[in-house]
């Protein structure tokens, strides 16, 4: 039996063994050799921060030849900036946090420790407000920052916006996708997740431990309650009060709601045909 954090192997060495749970050990088993986790996917994910450790280390903290660093900035001794990264002034950056290519920090943005920003990514360019003025368009300028927390990770070009007055807030454990839109004076829940072409609109509040989809969108000034699940696509139109809750469609709706209605939208179908 060998360990490897959190599961045993068993049966012969195999060259690309699988990871299961206890509930489908013996079935498998059968099919040659295994490694039994209680939680397989979390096995799986520790395998290979392992592995990555071992092939491709971290490089030592610094601070490349080619970024911009204002020194009004503060960047942690630990924080690696990487290649054509942009950090303004009142700017800080926490220990242990990887700016990877690319990478702007605006003005007086903060951001903790053992955070990860992959290319690209734009934190606190400002948030969307204008005010009319006849046809023309007058900037509400936008005087907040953005403040993200520990153990943040935000995907390649994805974009969040400083606030107009108070700050834009991503607290501690969030994951955001790639190419993910957070306006101006969002607050984002701890350990809340993300998919890739998602966007908050403006002063809305996601609780703690949410997770939404793909291309799901949320309007301004809504709060959605902690444990929230948005499918792809779905857009949020009003508050979500009930915690736990999971929602489809576009407006979203409660998904055993929203599975009704798209089997009868089916046997409408097949009727007309």
């Amino acid at each position: 039996t060998e360990h490897c954090g959190c599961g045993r192997l068993s049966g012969a060495r195999p060259q690309h063994p699988v990871i299961l749970s206890p509930q489908a050990f013996s079935q498998a088993l059968r099919q040659g050799a295994c490694i039994v986790a209680e939680q397989p996917y979390l096995y799986f994910a520790r395998v290979t921060q392992l592995w990555k450790k071992a092939r491709k280390p971290e490089p030592p903290p610094s601070i490349h030849a080619s970024a911009v660093v204002s020194p009004d900035a503060h960047v942690h001794p630990e924080a690696q900036i990487g290649p054509l990264c942009v950090v303004e002034r009142g700017a800080r950056i926490g220990a242990g946090t990887v700016l990877r290519s690319r990478v702007t920090v605006g003005e007086d943005c903060v951001i903790g420790d053992r955070c990860l920003l992959h290319s690209g990514v734009v934190v606190g360019a400002d948030g969307f407000g204008f005010a009319p003025n006849g046809n023309a368009w007058e900037k509400i300028e936008q005087l907040g920052a953005v403040r993200i927390g520990n153990d943040v990770e935000i995907g390649a070009n994805t974009c969040l916006d400083r606030g107009a007055l108070q700050d834009t807030v991503i607290e501690d454990g969030v994951k955001l996708d790639n190419l993910i839109q957070i306006a101006h004076n969002v607050e984002v829940g701890e350990n809340t997740v993300m998919a890739a072409q998602s966007g908050i609109a403006g002063s809305s509040h996601v609780g703690a431990n949410c997770m939404i989809g793909g291309q799901a969108g949320i309007v301004g000034h809504l709060t959605v309650a902690d444990g929230t699940q948005v499918g792809a696509q779905a857009g949020v139109i009003g508050s979500v009060k009930e915690g736990g809750s999971v929602l489809l469609g576009m407006p979203a709706i409660d998904h055993s709601q929203y599975m009704r209605a798209y089997a009868l939208f089916r046997k409408s179908g097949k009727k007309d045909k």
